[in-house]
C-alpha cells in the first residue's frame, strides 16, 4: 500500500489466503486490505489519535437512509446525544476528488444534518463546516478537535 498523508500509525495485519487483512479498532474484526480500507483506516486512526474523538462516537461502513435510498458512509462520528457531528467520504488514493464528489456528500448531508464533512482519498484531503441555514458549506483547513461538550 503506498504512503497516505497522514501521521504513521500501527496497523495490524494479517495474512490468509494470499489477501492481506488490516483490524479495524471499531469494528472490532480484520477486513479485506483494499486502496479505499487503507484509507478509511487512516481516518479512523487521525480520528481517535490527532482529534482526539472517543472510539465509542466513531461507526464504520454505517448504512443510513437518505430520501428512501440506503446509503454508506464510510466514517461517521456521532455526537453523545446520537446526532451526527462528522461525516467522512474515503475514496481510494487513485480516485480524484471533484466539485461533484463534494455537492454529492453536501446533498446527502442535508437529511443528515452532520456538521462538518471530510472528503479523502489519503493524499488530500478536503474539510467543511455547515451552513444548514443559507444552503452552503464553507471549506476548513481541518476538522475540530472533539470537545466534552459540543
Amino acid at each position: 500500500m503506498i504512503k497516505l498523508n497522514f501521521p504513521a500509525y500501527s496497523f495490524r495485519f494479517k495474512n490468509n489466503e494470499n489477501k492481506v487483512s488490516i483490524f479495524d479498532e471499531i469494528r472490532k474484526k480484520f477486513i479485506i486490505l483494499t486502496p479505499e480500507e487503507w484509507v478509511r483506516q487512516h481516518v479512523v486512526h487521525f480520528l481517535m489519535h490527532e482529534k482526539k474523538y472517543p472510539k465509542s462516537l466513531i461507526n464504520v461502513e454505517k448504512v443510513l437512509t437518505v430520501n428512501g435510498l440506503r446509503k454508506r458512509y464510510d466514517v461517521v462520528v456521532f455526537n453523545p446525544d446520537g446526532t451526527i457531528h462528522i461525516l467522512v467520504e474515503c475514496k481510494a488514493p487513485e480516485v480524484k476528488i471533484s466539485q461533484a464528489t463534494f455537492d454529492q456528500i453536501a446533498r446527502y448531508n442535508m437529511t443528515m444534518q452532520a456538521r462538518f464533512l471530510n472528503v479523502t482519498n489519503g493524499l488530500n484531503h478536503f474539510y467543511c463546516q455547515m451552513d444548514f441555514e443559507n444552503e452552503k458549506y464553507e471549506f476548513l483547513r481541518s476538522l475540530p478537535d472533539y470537545k466534552e461538550n459540543h
